[in-house]
């Protein structure tokens, strides 16, 4: 039996040796370039009611003369 144990342990032994070294070789990472927009989001029409709310509000005529109350 105790041959058996060792001939076993020599066995794992020199299974391991052969094996090589355990390294850990990292896939490459591929990049993906996203193609470029052509229409563009419409996030400039969120400034664009802006400026145009207040050129409404600033431009409108206000009159200086109180009606009078009926």
């Amino acid at each position: 039996m105790k041959k058996i144990v060792a001939v076993m342990a020599a066995f794992i032994s020199t299974s391991t040796a052969y094996a090589g070294t355990i390294t850990y070789v990292a896939p490459e990472v591929v990049a993906i370039e996203e193609p470029a927009r052509m229409g563009g989001s419409g996030a400039w029409l969120i400034p664009l009611v802006i400026i145009a709310v207040l050129a409404l509000a600033l431009t409108t005529k206000k009159d200086s003369t109180p009606q009078p109350l009926n």
